[in-house]
């Protein structure tokens, strides 16, 4: 990673908690017109985005501490590896259990770790991070996120470079939540472009698919999610006029909303709407995380990346807030 001079980062005002008591680091800070979004050192995690007084995302501030993968970065790869165990190249290799009530490695790697600083303008920050060979896990990748507001939101950019010497397994994703203001999500009116969904076992881990057709997780017409749990992978994504898959939240009202739309290295999109999280927070907004493959792709291959040696791969997508 090439670093420019140290960029500016946010400064703690008299109504916040002094540097030594954030909980994610650095706060950085990006703006574009009435735009705000903030990403914090610990894991490159989007905290917050804000067009003028409203909130598009569920995060978190500065003082607390993340909760349920909140805004989170998931490299080397996204959900669940059942058991943490998985075979490449002829190799067996076991992860940490990182949801050990369940027996699975979860989101990967990089979400605990300090992303140094890469680039910053007013409106771009670009931070980065390392991914050293280590026991399951035995290949080094450098890593890097862009953050970018423009006129028509906010994008980003997820890419990973390899360094070793050989073909690694990757896959990638994010965990941002959406609200659109109606305190519970059950108001909130969803579309989901996708014609499959990933059935799941009591571990979260594929146990088949099904079409969506005729089912409660049919939201490719525009329907509130009400009492309907979600943690749930949706395939299949069909693409918008212009060719990019586009996930819609809208208030009620249809006043405003937001569209999270699914760019380059896509493959599957998760639903959660957190009903496992706690009561403060259950079911206050939901994520909706891009992914460039499914659950447990590191043991079914299902769009795994074969990363190549020196090879780049990236992963974009982004939020485009709306008003009627």
């Amino acid at each position: 990673m090439h670093r420019t001079d140290q960029p500016s980062t946010d400064r703690p005002s008299t109504d916040q908690p002094s540097t030594d008591q954030y909980r994610t680091g650095r706060q950085y800070t990006i703006a574009h017109g009435d735009q705000r979004a903030v990403v914090v050192e610990l894991g490159a995690a989007l905290r917050s985005y804000t067009v003028g007084d409203r909130p598009v995302l569920d995060g978190f501030a500065a003082a607390d501490r993340i909760s349920g993968g909140r805004g989170q970065i998931l490299v080397p790869w996204p959900n669940r590896i059942r058991d943490g165990r998985y075979r490449w190249d002829g190799e067996e290799f076991q992860l940490p259990l990182t949801e050990p009530a369940r027996g699975n490695a979860i989101h990967g790697l990089l979400r605990w770790s300090t992303w140094q600083p890469v680039e910053q303008r007013d409106d771009r920050v670009v931070l980065g991070a390392v991914v050293w060979p280590q026991p399951g896990y035995p290949f080094h990748l450098e890593v890097t996120a862009e953050y970018t507001l423009g006129p028509a939101g906010l994008s980003v950019a997820l890419t990973a470079r390899n360094l070793s010497d050989r073909p690694a397994p990757y896959g990638a994703g994010q965990h941002p939540y959406l609200t659109v203001g109606t305190g519970l999500v059950d108001e909130a009116v969803l579309t989901v472009p996708a014609h499959c969904r990933i059935l799941t076992d009591d571990r979260g881990t594929p146990a088949g698919g099904e079409p969506v057709d005729g089912t409660p997780y049919d939201f490719r017409t525009p329907q509130a999610i009400g009492a309907l749990r979600l943690d749930t992978a949706f395939t299949d994504l069909v693409p918008g006029p212009d060719g990019t898959p586009v996930v819609r939240l809208a208030h009620p009202s249809g006043a405003h909303g937001t569209d999270l739309w699914l760019g380059e290295g896509v493959r599957a999109v998760q639903l959660y709407t957190g009903d496992t999280l706690p009561g403060e927070v259950r079911r206050r907004g939901i994520a909706v995380e891009p992914m460039t493959c499914p659950p447990d792709a590191f043991r079914s291959g299902t769009d795994l990346v074969h990363l190549a040696p020196q090879g780049c791969h990236t992963l974009r997508w982004g939020l485009n807030p709306w008003q009627a």
